[in-house]
């Protein structure tokens, strides 16, 4: 893993995906091309968030950008 990555590990974070929307929760995994978030909340333009349950898995080639606020 490199070394940025492990900052964020364990840390709330904002996973800009390139579809537009947003995932908000920790960073709980970085295991290579997946990123896997706890505590997750979905963000879509023009509608309420919404919470997820469990682990949400998002693939690497899905994330435009990633933010640790």
């Amino acid at each position: 893993m490199g070394g940025f990555r492990k900052v964020l590990l364990l840390r709330r974070v904002i996973v800009n995906l390139v579809d537009g929307s947003s995932i908000e929760g920790v960073l709980y995994r970085d295991p290579g091309t997946l990123l896997v978030l706890r505590n997750a909340i979905y963000h879509e333009a023009g509608a309420e968030p919404v919470g997820l349950d469990g682990e949400t898995v998002i693939e690497r080639d899905k994330v435009l950008f990633v933010q640790a606020p």
